[in-house]
């Protein structure tokens, strides 16, 4: 199919596999996460905020799903003409619960007539049997529906990862991805540009890794500074400088020739919660970045997976 900018959007994948596109609804179960609750650490890793990566969640009084999808609904009626949703469980670690628990949310999501399927945020240390065997129920159960898992990687550089508190070696990244690809469990990877310490060459050795991995899909994200995270306290220290805006243009651009074209760009920025963000100013202006990244590929002529080799998958 022809691609608008050069890469395989989400918008593009959904227009072509269901009619239309399709909106995330992002969802907090009230869950924790290895990382908070003193199993590995109490702080998160060092870039989370207190929301746990879902400050777009709906953030009701209720952790009820239904009530939550019918508010998200709600919110994006103004400016979303389509009739499905994603319901996106986005806060915190989204299969770090009992089984049982976990089945009634993912159900009550999958039930609903709006929502077209279901993507859970979550880890790679969290994917036990007895939640792969939710995951795989979830489908069997509801073949109109998808089932997407989200892993947050963020860097393959050990090093990196160890700064991050991020809490577990890529060995159980790839122990993850194996599972869930066993069990045709489509999967979407999380990597960040711009982490302290990292190089842009450092980024792209992620990408490349990413890309032999073959994931369903992967979001492209910049790191944010945000308020009262323990990664502000280094910023506000001078420890490490975030990208400027031409910076991350240029790095996804090239990261976008190391991805197959098969691979769906589920997010090529971020834009952090504005009453939270400390840097870089300029991300939060998201249609700005958009469209500055989309002259950008357009003047250079850049195409997803041009610089994708047989060595490289």
């Amino acid at each position: 199919m022809a691609l608008e900018n050069g890469y395989y959007s989400l918008s593009d994948y959904c227009k072509k596999t269901y009619g239309e596109k399709l909106y995330r609804i992002a969802l907090d179960a009230g869950m924790t996460c290895p990382n908070r609750d003193g199993t590995l650490g109490s702080h998160g890793c060092i870039f989370c905020s207190a929301g746990g990566s879902g400050d777009f969640a709906s953030h009701l009084v209720t952790h009820d799903i239904v009530s939550q999808i019918e508010h998200g609904k709600a919110q994006s009626a103004a400016k979303f003409r389509g009739s499905r949703y994603i319901a996106y469980f986005q806060a915190y670690t989204n299969t770090y619960d009992r089984p049982e628990r976990l089945y009634r949310l993912y159900t009550q999501a999958l039930s609903h007539p709006d929502i077209a399927g279901i993507s859970i945020a979550t880890r790679p240390d969290c994917l036990s049997a007895d939640v792969l065997a939710v995951l795989t129920r979830c489908q069997a159960e509801y073949p109109d529906r998808f089932v997407w898992i989200e892993l947050g990687l963020q860097t393959i550089h050990e090093q990196t990862a160890l700064y991050l508190r991020r809490g577990y070696p890529l060995s159980v990244f790839a122990e993850a991805m194996e599972a869930l690809r066993v069990r045709h469990i489509p999967t979407i990877v999380h990597v960040i540009a711009g982490l302290p310490g990292e190089s842009a060459a450092q980024f792209y050795e992620t990408v490349s890794y990413v890309n032999s991995s073959h994931p369903f899909g992967i979001k492209l994200q910049l790191l944010h500074v945000l308020r009262e995270t323990d990664l502000a306290l280094d910023y506000k220290h001078h420890c490490f400088e975030t990208l400027t805006m031409e910076q991350y243009i240029e790095m996804t651009a090239h990261a976008l020739t190391l991805l197959s074209p098969d691979i769906v760009i589920h997010r090529l920025t971020g834009d952090g919660p504005k009453k939270l963000l400390i840097a870089p100013c300029w991300s939060a202006d998201k249609k700005t970045v958009l469209n500055a990244m989309h002259r950008y590929l357009k003047e250079h002529r850049i195409v997803q997976g041009s610089r994708v080799t047989p060595e490289s998958l």
